[in-house]
């Protein structure tokens, strides 16, 4: 869940220093927004697409009991397995168990969030097997024994030169296997190319289960999707519960603005539908399926306020759009899910004792909902966990005294009139032409990065009443007839 050892402020300092890192991520991301708007601008009507998406969703998460029964029962009929993970721990036993009854030896995975959730890959290690990520950016990840810092771009975080490095370091790469990135692409197939081809067990993520077939949808923008659920004889799929549309219609109008959301292409390059392991008469598949559905704490937030945010595809567009994101990065959030939808999923799902910062990792300026495929409003559930902490006593001393002193003062009209009088006179000593440059105490993180408009001499409240009179003879404060 979490791989947070310090806290969110300082995670987001230390980002905020790397200068590479925010030039990285500003160039990226905006790049990245500008083919989501071109992509979304060749679908007719992107708006009622948009709308339908959302419908789908909340229709699906309104009856999920039904759905995940129909779901089950079609992956059954069709010779499939499924089974339900209640927590972390459970997910992670059934998968191992599969591993060691069939004498398991070598796994290779594709790109899968429930897995780095669950931190599937450190534990069948643990268990004695040899587990390949085969995503490349989740590959270089794992070589560097770091984490994704997005959720479609894993390696946003990293240069060229940096990647070239770690090949140099860890897999002994030549100035030739790392002049370009073709020759870097080059090189990482070719490492692993053995290793689907020896793999005993194949694990990938879900992007959607359909109910009315059974059939798991796995998109991809590498062929690496493929030969994870077709070479090796056993497949096993990680599906969080809430990712289940109701039929094929639904998954298409999801494909539609899942890509062009996320990328702004028409449609990922490897859009695989599987329904079922290998049939009789069918020379290529696994031998077994098996689907685990991942509760971890979505069952408790679906019935909570917070419920909306189950609603998301993982397109990522959300953290492209973010201006805190763009400049801290995946890592400062300190969980697998970063950006918006993290601040407002991690917290929910496992609670705000350790995440109640993220929450506050927002400037509430809406691009987050602007650009969601499903509309998801993340401003208000941003602000309904904030409220949450306040209540439980989580904001800070400083800022549950100040709120109630300040409550104090709006509810007596004299002393509001008299403090604003006071704080004008204070904050006009500490400006120069107007500004603060330096705030004290706790208030320093403002003028950190900005400076602080010094408090007008006359109030609003005191130039309304000195204003002089309609030439057309109305009277102060009565309307016009």
């Amino acid at each position: 869940m979490s791989t947070a050892s310090v806290t969110f402020h300082r995670r987001a300092e230390d980002a905020l220093a790397n200068r590479q890192l925010n030039a990285t991520l500003r160039r990226v991301t905006a790049r990245i927004l500008d083919s989501r708007a071109a992509g979304l601008g060749r679908l007719p009507e992107p708006d009622v697409w948009r709308d339908h998406g959302r419908a789908i969703r909340a229709h699906t998460l309104a009856h999920l009991d039904r759905y995940l029964d129909e779901f089950v029962a079609n992956v059954e009929l069709r010779g499939g397995h499924v089974h339900f993970a209640r927590t972390a721990a459970d997910a992670v036993r059934i998968v191992t168990t599969i591993a060691r009854e069939r004498h398991v030896r070598r796994v290779v995975k594709g790109k899968s969030m429930i897995s780095e959730e669950i931190h599937l890959n450190e534990h069948l290690e643990a268990a004695g097997l040899e587990v390949v990520e085969t995503d490349l950016g989740e590959w270089i990840v794992q070589l560097a024994q770091d984490h994704p810092s997005h959720v479609i771009m894993p390696i946003i975080h990293k240069s060229a030169d940096e990647v070239a490095d770690l090949f140099r370091r860890t897999l002994g790469a030549t100035e030739a296997d790392v002049a370009d990135v073709p020759a870097m692409t080059r090189f990482a197939r070719e490492r692993l190319r053995p290793a689907f081809l020896s793999a005993d067990l194949g694990i990938s993520g879900v992007n959607f289960g359909v109910a009315a077939t059974g059939s798991i949808c796995i998109c991809t923008n590498e062929g690496n999707g493929r030969l994870v659920t077709t070479l090796p004889r056993v497949h096993v799929a990680m599906m969080g519960l809430e990712r289940i549309v109701p039929d094929m219609p639904s998954l298409g109008t999801m494909l539609q603005i899942l890509a062009r959301s996320a990328t702004g292409q028409n449609l990922t390059v490897y859009t695989n539908v599987l329904t079922g392991p290998r049939r009789a008469d069918e020379s290529d598949g696994p031998d077994e399926l098996h689907v685990v559905l991942v509760d971890n704490g979505r069952s408790d937030v679906l019935g909570s306020s917070e419920a909306e945010i189950l609603y998301c595809i993982r397109c990522g567009a959300c953290l492209n759009a973010c201006p805190v994101y763009q400049q801290i990065g995946g890592h400062a959030y300190g969980s697998v899910y970063p950006g918006p939808v993290g601040a407002v999923l991690t917290p929910a799902l496992w609670g705000q004792e350790q995440h109640g910062d993220l929450p506050h990792a927002s400037s509430l300026c809406a691009a987050c909902r602007e650009v969601c495929p499903v509309r998801i409003d993340i401003p208000r559930m941003l602000l309904t966990l904030r409220a949450r902490g306040t209540d439980e006593g989580r904001a800070p001393v400083w800022i549950r005294q100040g709120i109630g002193l300040y409550r104090r003062l709006a509810m007596r009209p004299r002393l509001f009139r008299l403090a604003g009088r006071l704080a004008a006179v204070a904050t006009g000593a500490l400006a120069r032409s107007g500004w603060i440059r330096s705030l004290p105490g706790p208030l320093a993180g403002w003028t950190t990065s900005r400076d602080f408009p010094a408090m007008a001499v006359t109030s609003f409240q005191d130039r309304w009443k000195a204003r002089p009179a309609e030439r057309s003879g109305t009277r102060r404060g009565k309307d016009p007839a």
